[in-house]
């Protein structure tokens, strides 16, 4: 095809705020995971599609199949849909201890 242009397994974004490698962004509608550190405003390419281990809210447990959000403001992933963003859902259950703050999610590529 002659208007192919990548896979879009990955992509290049500008960072819309500081992240480390690992860190989710959300840019738009368009949510992953960066591979590398940026700063505010720079270009960081970015996973969108796979399972990843993310920050979540403490205190929150999570069963496999859940809905995740990503909570934009306090940037990290919820099961709560008010005012977030669907970015997939949860693979592993996770307990609701207040040190529980990782959960392993598969990204659904959200646009």
């Amino acid at each position: 095809m002659k208007n192919f242009v990548q896979p879009g397994n990955t992509i290049t974004l500008t960072a819309p705020y500081a992240v480390a490698s690992g860190d989710g962004l959300l840019v738009g509608s368009i949510f992953g995971i960066a591979a590398g550190a940026a700063a505010l405003g720079e270009p960081v390419e970015t996973a969108l599609v796979g399972v990843f281990d993310i920050t979540k809210v403490g205190s929150q447990a999570w069963t496999v199949g859940a809905k995740v959000y990503w909570d934009g403001t306090n940037k990290r992933c919820t099961t709560v849909a008010t005012d977030n963003t669907l970015i997939g859902v949860a693979v592993e259950a996770v307990a609701s201890g207040a040190g529980d703050t990782i959960g392993r999610v598969r990204l659904n590529a959200t646009f």
